[in-house]
């Protein structure tokens, strides 16, 4: 008997042809099968940090775990607990003021919020401003969603920010959302409240909500700002923040979105079709590491700041240029005249150095001479990077 599956005349939904798979997915296969064959790939690639939470937050969820009445579903809109310290560590941290019951919603992570803010205002058709080079999650979710997206441009030359007198020129009236993320990954370009100010300007005066991805705020930055504390704000902005990389906390999807209250219950008419609520001992956990002091985020930056040292060695031994007062998890150069694209020169380090680092094409067209340096990676592995790199070079 026949059991092969014959799939020929089944398609799939038309968005499927506008997307592809995520670039790390295939280049993080690739490296393992690379490793299978004992190339032993030392990856400065993904932003994924490599130490654990402070020691108080495992505790915190092991103890609520053992609880007999922990394990079953949870609100969609989170628990008191986790809502409450989110607006507590927005108070202290970015002088913004949220009310905990109405303006913010838990998520599992920063990739679902895009998701459910693009399905809360977006029609198929309407436009969508997303930065270039920026996460690629932005534009395949407009995609998705059969959005018509308007790429703008972010480059060295403007410091890495929008040109509002080029946005001025597009079809606005057709926009109904515009994607920001300062501090700005991949270029590490910090926020100032000028820059807020002006995208809140602009999303009042053409009725385009202003998203701002903010999880970088506190990696190796003295001074994290949110959009949301520039007064007025909530009218027309939202922001996403995460505990991904402030407190190493990647593999538990803890993220937030915050905004107005009619933002927030549109967003969860999506949400709760889509997806559930997270496991209470995480969030348990999660509003515990909110209540960190400075001490732990000097801690980590204490770290990432030896390893950063070490990526601007190796942009250096690469010919690269690179601006050094980014903030974030990784480390933006412009490669030298005499390489033909990053993606070239990315291939060749891979290949000749068994070190991978991120192409900046990736992000947009205007990273094509750019590479991406991740910190997530400790400092024996990232020395033997930079030796690796070295030797390749004589």
């Amino acid at each position: 008997m026949n059991t092969q599956m014959k799939t020929d005349n089944i398609k799939p939904a038309e968005r499927i042809s506008q997307v592809k798979e995520y670039y790390f997915s295939k280049k993080l296969r690739e490296i393992a099968e690379m490793n299978a064959h004992g190339a032993d790939i030392i990856s400065l690639g993904v932003g994924g940090p490599d130490r654990p939470p402070h020691a108080e937050v495992i505790d915190t969820l092991c103890k609520e775990a053992r609880l007999d009445n922990a394990h079953g579903y949870q609100p969609y809109v989170g628990i008191p607990e986790l809502r409450k310290a989110f607006a507590e560590w927005y108070r202290k941290y970015y002088n913004a003021t949220l009310d905990p019951n109405t303006e913010i919603q838990p998520l599992i992570g920063s990739k679902e919020g895009i998701l459910h803010t693009t399905l809360a205002f977006v029609n198929p058709g309407d436009g969508v401003l997303v930065p270039n080079p920026g996460y690629p999650t932005y534009t395949s979710v407009s995609r998705l969603a059969d959005a018509h997206i308007f790429q703008y441009d972010l480059t060295e030359e403007n410091n890495w920010e929008p040109d509002f007198d080029a946005l001025e020129q597009l079809p606005l009236e057709q926009i109904k959302l515009m994607w920001t993320n300062y501090p700005n990954m991949p270029t590490g370009h910090r926020a100032s409240l000028t820059l807020f100010k002006k995208l809140v300007e602009f999303g009042r005066k053409h009725n385009i909500v202003i998203v701002n991805d903010n999880p970088y705020s506190f990696i190796l930055n003295d001074n994290p700002l949110s959009i949301l504390s520039i007064d007025g704000a909530k009218d027309i902005a939202i922001e996403m923040n995460s505990l991904s990389k402030s407190h190493n906390m990647a593999g538990w999807r803890i993220a937030m979105i915050a905004s107005n209250p009619q933002f927030i219950q549109w967003i969860l008419r999506v949400k709760s079709n889509v997806d559930s609520g997270q496991f209470r001992p995480m969030m348990m956990a999660a509003a515990k590491a909110l209540q960190c002091d400075k001490s732990w985020y000097d801690h980590i930056n204490a770290t990432y700041q030896r390893r950063r040292t070490i990526a601007e060695q190796i942009m250096h031994t690469l010919g690269c240029t690179f601006d050094p007062s980014q903030a974030g998890l990784f480390l933006w150069g412009k490669i030298p005249t005499n390489s033909t694209d990053a993606e070239t020169l990315s291939e060749k380090i891979l290949h000749n150095a068994r070190v991978f680092i991120t192409p900046g094409h990736i992000f947009g067209s205007n990273g094509n001479r750019y590479l991406r340096i991740s910190l997530c990676c400790p400092e024996q592995k990232m020395q033997e990077a930079l030796s690796r790199i070295q030797n390749m070079n004589h």
